[in-house]
């Protein structure tokens, strides 16, 4: 790969998501690691992939995640700020969007494998 100009991709993407999204890389021949994450508003769980892949393929790559990760609504009860006035609507559940991905693309300055 030596000579080949690469980016390295980090995308992060709903565990609902994960599975789907890997056998989607296992398809289309990219190698990717996979790592569990927890993060968010919601503080839920979350997968890291990080994909080192050729310039020429990144457009493909991210097409993939933003075909497979996909955004939804989620109901939540906010938690309760017990030093705020209490509010009637605080213990109310809300709608939330969730879901979707956050990627980061990134040069390579090198890449070996030994």
């Amino acid at each position: 790969m030596e000579g080949n100009k690469m980016k390295m991709i980090i995308a992060i993407v709903q565990d609902k998501d994960s599975n789907r999204l890997s056998n989607q890389f296992i398809e289309e021949n990219i190698r990717a690691t996979k790592l569990s994450t927890t993060g968010g508003f919601l503080k839920s769980g979350n997968t890291t992939f990080m994909i080192g892949i050729e310039d020429e393929r990144v457009h493909d790559v991210l097409e993939l995640i933003k075909e497979t990760s996909r955004t939804r609504k989620q109901f939540m009860t906010p938690p309760i700020n017990l030093d705020a006035s209490m509010d009637s609507s605080a213990a109310y559940p809300v709608e939330v969007q969730v879901g979707g991905a956050t990627v980061f693309v990134l040069p390579i300055d090198s890449f070996q494998q030994f």
